[in-house]
């Protein structure tokens, strides 16, 4: 089990993450029901675990942040998800 991902809202971004290339911190948020203090701490410690990348921007004059699995994060959540069904296997 990866150490990363046993928090579930840190399970719940990369979760959401994975089916699309990149999404925007509103739409993360919104997808994991969460605040964006909490999104924004959790998004930082999944960053510095190189599990997710951080995307600044502007959609005309408005900042906007982007946020998107790395390989390792994907990875990280394909080794996770399989330890997860092997422990389940067990009950």
């Amino acid at each position: 089990m990866d150490e990363y991902l046993s928090l579930p809202v840190r399970l719940s971004i990369v979760a959401a993450l994975a089916r699309v290339d990149d999404a925007e911190f509103a739409a993360v948020r919104e997808a994991i029901e969460s605040s964006d203090a909490m999104l924004s701490k959790q998004a930082a410690i999944l960053e510095q675990a190189g599990y997710l990348s951080v995307r600044k921007g502007y959609v005309g004059k408005r900042p906007r942040t982007w946020l998107s699995l790395t390989d390792a994060g994907r990875e990280a959540l394909r080794t996770h998800l399989e330890a997860l069904h092997a422990l389940i296997a067990d009950l």
